[in-house]
């Protein structure tokens, strides 16, 4: 059996869960917002009113040892969990730009990174996404939707990548940068 898939989700008071079986849609709405996910046809959703709990099974029996049925139920469970997280703490992450005269800063729906380019970069911010600047240099990123969130900071990030040797470029606020020495020169 799967060790994450077995254990239900607890719902916190404040949320609401609709399972729709037919369609194998799951619609969790919180303070912070809605979120709706589809389910693969090997895993089985359901809302336990009495526990306040989400409880997933597989649909077969035979699908805990063929196939990758055992998988789909664990990452389904892990999905659900994130979602119920999502309405209602949100998710959040934090960038930081290093470089001389390098900034990020908001223009409606734009967020315009210069990071030592000729030309500015502009990036889209997607719905469901909040995004904030500080001083300039620090970006943070916030939202109900944990695979949005990372994506979107993760685009931040690939616009300029920290090198080793000056650390300079766009970096997590919770990553290190390995520094490298560099050349020596003289004898």
């Amino acid at each position: 059996m799967s060790r994450i898939g077995k254990q239900p989700i607890p719902v916190p008071s404040g949320v609401k869960v609709a399972v729709n079986a037919a369609s194998r849609t799951v619609n969790i709405e919180g303070p912070k917002g809605k979120l709706q996910f589809v389910h693969r046809p090997e895993v089985k959703v359901a809302f336990d009113e009495a526990s306040k709990a989400i409880v997933c099974t597989l649909s077969k029996p035979e699908y805990a040892t063929e196939g990758n049925g055992r998988a789909y139920w664990g990452t389904t469970r892990s999905c659900l969990t994130g979602m119920v997280q999502g309405v209602t703490k949100g998710y959040e992450r934090k960038l930081e730009i290093v470089g001389v005269g390098w900034g990020a800063k908001l223009q409606g729906k734009k967020l315009v990174l210069t990071v030592g380019y000729c030309d500015p970069i502009p990036l889209t911010v997607p719905d469901g996404v909040t995004v904030t600047v500080d001083n300039n240099v620090n970006v943070t990123v916030t939202g109900v939707d944990k695979q949005k969130v990372g994506a979107f900071a993760s685009l931040i990030r690939s616009q300029r990548k920290p090198e080793p040797y000056n650390g300079k470029g766009v970096k997590y606020s919770d990553e290190v940068i390995q520094r490298k020495q560099g050349k020596a020169f003289g004898a």
